[in-house]
């Protein structure tokens, strides 16, 4: 769905500014905890202010399933991204909706790979698998980046589901992140703020371009 995602946009100067830096996608974020949090009103004008190519996620925290679809009827999201702790069984709930499921990951990924399999036994399985820093109390957007080695040599027990990085990512550290996992796509937040929800210029286009580059020597490099 997209490679070069930018995450807790929060007005429509910055959708706009992530749109003409190159950005495939950006994440709009409905958990309420978040200093990221979009209202549904601001959600539609965020929404609106990008070119109908760029893909706009929903981003979910242990939403109710009414809330996720009324997002979904209300704001024209392309995708839904749920954070939490949904099962399953609620990923299936909110189909036909693409979904990308974001995982938290610490030492292994031993709880991504139980989820999966759940996942799959439900008929339920994601668009895509955004792979975060485990950091307890918290859902993403902490500036924590994971183990980067140890996910790449996990990664075939991943499903073969497309992965998306995140977590820490800067435009000082994309090139060898991506160099070492391979990732199909990049997700970042808090790497391009100058304060929380609040995009950089400078930061945002740096990033996607360095993104760009990174992935593809990534995608010419034998496996």
């Amino acid at each position: 769905m997209f490679r070069v995602k930018i995450c807790g946009v929060t007005t429509a100067d910055d959708a706009r500014l992530a749109a003409d830096a190159g950005a495939d996608a950006i994440g709009i974020n409905f958990y309420p905890d978040s200093p990221r949090y979009c209202t549904i009103e601001r959600a539609r004008e965020i929404a609106a202010a990008v070119p109908p190519h760029v893909c706009k996620v929903g981003v979910f925290v242990n939403a109710p399933t009414g809330d996720v679809r009324r997002a979904f009827a209300e704001v024209p999201l392309d995708a839904v991204q749920f954070c939490g702790g949904e099962p399953p069984e609620f990923l299936r709930e909110v189909r036909p909706a693409p979904i990308v499921r974001a995982a938290r990951i610490g030492t292994n990924v031993d709880d991504v790979v139980a989820y999966l399999e759940g996942c799959h036994r439900q008929q339920a399985m994601p668009r895509m698998l955004l792979c975060d820093a485990k950091r307890d109390g918290h859902y993403g957007g902490t500036g924590t980046t994971l183990d980067w080695e140890m996910l790449a040599a996990n990664r075939t027990k991943l499903r073969g589901l497309p992965l998306v990085l995140a977590g820490g990512l800067t435009p000082d550290n994309v090139h060898d992140a991506v160099g070492i996992v391979r990732p199909w796509a990049v997700d970042v937040a808090s790497g391009v703020e100058s304060a929380p929800g609040v995009k950089s210029p400078k930061l945002v286009k740096r990033f996607v371009t360095l993104t760009r580059e990174a992935l593809a020597r990534a995608s010419h490099r034998h496996p």
